[in-house]
């Protein structure tokens, strides 16, 4: 039996502080580049006085285009690039896999409205420690421990 029409869609854009697990959460209809810049605009309105941020990223072609590169540099936000294929290496993708696994996976929501908010929410909800546990920065072999060292001590 054929099935038309496109089944509904949300995207979430995300990033967590590596030092003090603050979160920003964007939610979207798509993940183009238009929807790419606006997460930019929205990290740097959270971290308005900050100087430069560096987010690491993958090399979706919503992040590597010369518009997103353009307004990243104006934003003050560098790009740090993930090797292709390397989602463990996110701090930001373990914390997506345990929401997919907690909130998304066999369920049926009632809309994909409110799936989304529930899904941003129990990311920001998270307390710093949790936070950090999930996304894997308490783990001894986390890899940019020894870097964090120098600026934070996990508690």
């Amino acid at each position: 039996m054929p099935i038309t029409g496109r089944n509904a869609k949300r995207v979430l854009f995300g990033a967590i502080d590596l030092q003090s697990a603050r979160r920003v959460v964007l939610i979207r209809t798509r993940a183009g580049q238009a929807d790419a810049q606006a997460f930019l605009r929205a990290l740097r309105r959270r971290y308005r006085k900050a100087g430069w941020l560096w987010l690491l990223t993958d090399r979706a072609s919503a992040h590597t285009a010369p518009q997103t590169q353009a307004l990243a540099d104006r934003l003050r936000i560098r790009f740090v690039w993930l090797p292709r294929q390397a989602p463990e290496l996110s701090p930001m993708d373990q914390l997506w896999r345990e929401l997919k696994r907690l909130i998304a996976a066999n369920r049926q929501a009632a809309s994909i409205d409110a799936l989304a908010a529930e899904a941003a929410a129990w990311v920001l909800t998270l307390t710093p420690q949790q936070a950090f546990r999930k996304a894997g920065m308490l783990s001894k072999r986390f890899w940019l421990r020894k870097l964090l060292h120098n600026f934070w001590r996990p508690t």
